[in-house]
């Protein structure tokens, strides 16, 4: 289903666009959370630490171009808006052809920099075989995510939020199956478990691709397209590489935290393994409603209509923080059930350190459900260097406060919990401030 955004109830067609988006994610999380689930059962607690730090590697190396995807998908939707076909196929080839060629350049990267990556991961070495032999198999799964990804923000940008959600359930299943006839039925250890998550990848990535140019015929390119427009490849550029700054940002004070936390050893990177995989579920309805929201703003801020975007940012707060609300009472009264689906119930260490980080966060969801939507704000107007800055003072925040809290004796990994729901509310705080200011210039140039 496709939908125009710039039309009808806003309420509405936020929330339809948004539903298979966040069940798309909550199916792309089903990856390494497939990975999780049968390796912590079948292979013990070193393997699930082991997937745990892989799962939050990957996150940051697939962040750049899944950046760079988002930051294209704002053109796309404002060209959308517009009704400027021509230029959205101009757009299309340009950032397809940077996008490949950034991303066959970090695939090669990433092998050839292996070693020294383990090394400042601080890896236990009873951890390490696994963790290397596992994050071999998973490098070569990069470009079917980057394929996927591409073609989900292109679809996405033309209001059909649903094709990807199709896809990613096709492969999600395909994954599980394939985790079980590896790891359980042929014993291929962790290694299987990472062959499945690739296999999985590379059915989306390219069947959607393949999908998206067969039955969107007017989004072919013909050679007129492929030309380099300067102009063009610049406005490319400046939302996608700032986009992409931004979530590599986000998911490298994310990876250093990792860092930090596999210094403790591996009982508390199993429960930060665990943890984090409820975690991320738990706020990933309302990360994809940001972004359901960024196209929204995108496609109204192609059409002009202002006062329909006023409209909606009213509308999608209320709706952030009350979901957020909502899921901080379910995790913090459910923390324990929720790790066992990861974790043995004799594993009692770990259960204890996994429930203090759900209860700890988990209270202050509202932060980053409120955090997501001045993303989706500020990329959809145009602005991604704000929503940077705030993922700087956000993630800066989180890593600074980690790395001094978590050295007091008294304080420990606790000072690494606390600093996340602190570096959430500063960044709310400047997104405010930034918010104002732009409606001030905005009235000031109305004034003129």
């Amino acid at each position: 289903m496709q939908h125009n955004l710039t039309k009808g109830s806003i309420t509405s067609s936020i929330l339809l666009f948004a539903f298979p988006m966040i069940l798309g994610n909550l199916l792309q999380q089903c990856y390494n959370i497939a990975d999780t689930l049968i390796v912590g059962r079948f292979l013990g607690a070193n393997a699930l630490a082991a997937v745990g730090s892989a799962y939050t590697l990957m996150t940051f190396l697939t962040s750049i171009f899944i950046g760079l995807c988002m930051g294209s998908g704002v053109l796309f939707s404002i060209y959308f808006g517009k009704n400027d076909m021509e230029g959205l196929k101009h757009s299309i080839f340009l950032s397809f052809t940077m996008i490949g060629f950034l991303t066959l350049i970090l695939n090669i990267g990433v092998f050839c920099l292996m070693e020294p990556l383990l090394v400042w991961l601080h890896i236990p070495p009873v951890v390490l075989p696994m963790f290397r032999e596992y994050i071999w198999i998973i490098f070569w799964g990069i470009s079917g995510t980057f394929l996927y990804n591409y073609a989900a923000a292109l679809l996405r940008a033309l209001g059909n939020s649903s094709v990807p959600l199709i896809f990613l359930g096709v492969s999600a299943v395909l994954n599980l199956i394939l985790d079980l006839w590896f790891v359980v039925g042929l014993s291929w250890g962790i290694g299987g478990a990472a062959f499945a998550t690739v296999i999985a990848q590379m059915v989306a990535g390219i069947g959607i691709m393949i999908y998206t140019f067969a039955r969107y015929k007017h989004l072919r390119i013909g050679r007129r397209h492929m030309v380099w427009k300067k102009n063009l490849l610049l406005e490319i550029a400046h939302c996608s590489f700032l986009t992409c700054l931004q979530q590599s940002v986000m998911n490298l004070g994310i990876l250093m935290v990792q860092g930090l936390v596999n210094s403790f050893g591996p009982t508390v990177m199993a429960a930060f393994a665990a943890a984090v995989k409820i975690d991320s579920l738990a706020y990933l309805p309302v990360q994809d409603f940001g972004n359901a929201f960024s196209t929204f703003i995108a496609q109204n801020h192609g059409a002009n209509q202002q006062e329909r975007i006023k409209k909606g940012i009213r509308v999608s707060t209320l709706t952030a923080i009350l979901f957020s609300v909502a899921i901080s009472l379910i995790v913090i009264f459910a923390a324990k059930p929720l790790l066992l689906l990861f974790i043995s119930p004799e594993e009692t260490e770990i259960l204890a350190v996994g429930i203090q980080y759900l209860r700890i966060e988990g209270s202050f969801y509202w932060g980053i459900g409120c955090l997501f939507l001045f993303y989706g704000l500020f990329r959809g107007i145009q602005k991604p260097g704000i929503s940077l800055v705030l993922t700087v003072i956000s993630l800066g925040t989180r890593v600074v406060l980690a790395y001094l809290l978590s050295a007091v004796p008294f304080i420990g990994v606790i000072g690494i919990w606390a600093s996340v729901p602190i570096g959430w509310i500063l960044a709310d705080l400047a997104g405010f401030f930034f918010y104002r200011r732009f409606l001030g210039r905005k009235k000031q140039g109305a004034a003129v």
